[in-house]
């Protein structure tokens, strides 16, 4: 049996090395260019038109194919009466904090009918990323794809078949988003939901009005194909199963993973998954199977309970044209919407590959640990204002108490130049006192916050632990954490009040999985490692677009190293003032 899974997991690492090689290397890159054109676009869902922000008209927008080594220059035209920022996620900027992008931390928002040049290199990295919008809420149309082809594929040769495109999980309002997030932000109640989730920005047939906004992934019966898989979802962890089809996941954040094989997969906003899906089983007569995704749902306030589905079509007969037909039976090996233990189980099954060609190169050791609680938190509403959230109060977030405010100047800009305007460097490093985080009556007791923009110091090639602490107030959650700038490794993780003396005892040293955003355990807690080796100012945030709204963020700054390729470049000359 051992020797059959063996031979599993090698089977299953070589059909990686398919995924498009590299034309170019660090020594030959090249440049590849982009235009965006943020723009209006009349899009009709659920029978309802709206005027809904693009990018070129595309929703979900263009997706970005590079190779790895390559030079990447995308030009940013705003084309409409608001700012916005665009933000690569995961793509590690080194030594080009300037090209970030969210806004108020690495630069000041595009202003309306202003352009800006991001520029930066695609360095040792290589996979599934994806980029969006980030000002406001704008992320939730403002969205796409960005895949980087291995340079040097792994030493098998099977052949796999990309998919036709990314699978992009997404929201759908009816309303206009930013008027949601306005209304969420003026009364302090908790956010409208969105009525649809989304593949590839079509809300399938369980939805009203929807019969032929429907996904379709045709395949080819007897092939493996390699899924691209990403949560844009503003404020949802998802499920994702196939009906009667296992998953073998293959990498995480754009790290490879030991492959390992599934029923499921849980993916939280800002996470991408790649996983192998073999065609392997009897088509039937319409050789349709239903791939569904729903919410996984840990908080008791405001939350969208629905699913969304799109169909996997075998082309058993490239001349048939059977439509699918209802009912749409949900995949039985889909999990159900509270299934903790489903999550828990599918998070800690992730190691990284740990070869010799992709090395885990966790820190042994740290310099620095930072332990910080992550909280809901209720303010008394101010004289003469309607509040919203719970007990007629107001909603907010934080990190260590502290709720974070993003300034009205860029932090890095301010941090280039050797000045603290409009941030403090004083993030603090512990809770401002030890207490049972996760056994707090979280509608009886509540802890005041305090608002600033303060950021945690770093000098150049520090190794920092950060043990991320869920509490129970008003609601523990499964947050999904996203460092901007570094990936990190989860050495640990587990429910319950983190023990700075028996946990460690049990962190993963050897192949913990890396990636760019934790999904911290609902009243549990994550710990992550990374090495600050990336000059500039980075965020930190729930990938939930509420609770960092509410002030669920922080930030860090690293100091410049001695070596001239360990210093931040001066600003591109085209960076948009405030």
């Amino acid at each position: 049996m051992e020797t059959k899974f063996h031979n599993f997991l090698l089977l299953a690492i070589s059909l990686l090395a398919t995924q498009l090689p590299s034309s170019s290397s660090s020594s030959t890159s090249t440049i590849k260019k982009f235009h965006f054109n943020v723009e209006w676009k009349n899009i009709t869902r659920l029978c309802h038109s709206k005027l809904l922000l693009t990018v070129n008209g595309k929703y979900p927008g263009p997706t970005i194919d590079v190779n790895e080594g390559d030079n990447v220059h995308v030009t940013v035209t705003n084309k409409v009466a608001r700012n916005t920022t665009i933000h690569w996620h995961g793509v590690r900027q080194m030594r080009s904090a300037w090209a970030d992008g969210p806004a108020y931390i690495t630069q000041c928002p595009i202003g309306a009918g202003k352009a800006y040049t991001y520029k930066f290199s695609v360095v040792d990295q290589r996979g599934t990323l994806w980029w969006h919008a980030h000002f406001s809420w704008q992320r939730a149309s403002v969205y796409g794809a960005f895949i980087i082809h291995p340079r040097t594929p792994f030493p098998f040769s099977l052949p796999i078949y990309p998919a036709n495109v990314p699978l992009i999980f997404g929201e759908w309002w009816n309303e206009d988003v930013e008027r949601v997030e306005n209304e969420m932000m003026l009364y302090g109640g908790g956010p409208q939901i969105s009525d649809a989730y989304t593949f590839n920005g079509l809300p399938g047939p369980l939805y009203p009005c929807s019969d032929k906004d429907i996904f379709i992934q045709t395949v080819t019966p007897g092939k493996t194909y390699l899924l691209r898989i990403i949560n844009a979802a503003l404020n949802d962890e998802l499920f994702f199963a196939v009906a009667n089809h296992t998953l073998t996941v293959v990498e995480i954040d754009g790290v490879y993973t030991k492959p390992f094989a599934t029923t499921a997969i849980m993916i939280a906003p800002g996470q991408t998954t790649n996983v192998l899906l073999t065609a392997d089983q009897l088509p039937g007569p319409t050789g349709i199977f239903t791939m569904a995704a729903r919410p996984y749902l840990t908080s008791v306030f405001h939350f969208n309970n629905s699913t969304t589905i799109a169909f996997l079509k075998y082309q058993t007969n490239p001349t048939s044209k059977h439509p699918p037909i209802p009912p749409y039976p949900l995949p039985q090996n889909l999990p159900n919407l509270e299934d903790t233990l489903f999550a828990a189980n599918f998070l800690n099954s992730l190691k990284s590959l740990g070869s010799k060609n992709f090395p885990c190169k966790v820190p042994q050791r740290i310099d620095k640990q930072v332990i910080t609680t992550i909280s809901l938190n209720l303010q008394d509403c101010p004289n003469n204002q309607t509040c919203r959230g719970f007990q007629e109060k107001r909603f907010f977030a934080s990190m260590n108490n502290q709720s974070f405010v993003r300034p009205s100047i860029s932090i890095l800009e301010s941090h280039y130049h050797n000045q603290t305007l409009g941030f403090s460097p004083d993030f603090p490093e512990r809770p401002p006192f030890a207490f049972n985080y996760t056994g707090v009556d979280p509608f009886a007791e509540n802890m005041s916050t305090s608002f600033g923009t303060r950021v945690l110091q770093l000098p150049y090639g520090a190794k920092l632990e950060i043990v991320l602490q869920d509490t129970n107030f008003l609601n523990p959650e499964n947050h999904p954490i996203h460092v901007h700038g570094h990936n990190f490794f989860v050495v640990g993780r587990g429910f319950g009040n983190f023990d700075a003396e028996r946990d460690p005892l049990g962190y993963n040293l050897v192949d913990p999985p890396e990636r760019n955003t934790v999904a911290v355990p609902v009243g549990g807690w994550a710990a992550i490692r990374l090495v600050m080796d990336n000059p500039g100012v980075w965020f930190v945030h729930c990938h939930l677009e509420e609770h960092t709204s509410w002030g669920l963020a922080m930030g860090f700054t690293v100091e410049s190293g001695r070596e001239a390729s360990q210093r931040l470049p001066p600003p591109p000359s085209d960076l948009p003032p405030c």
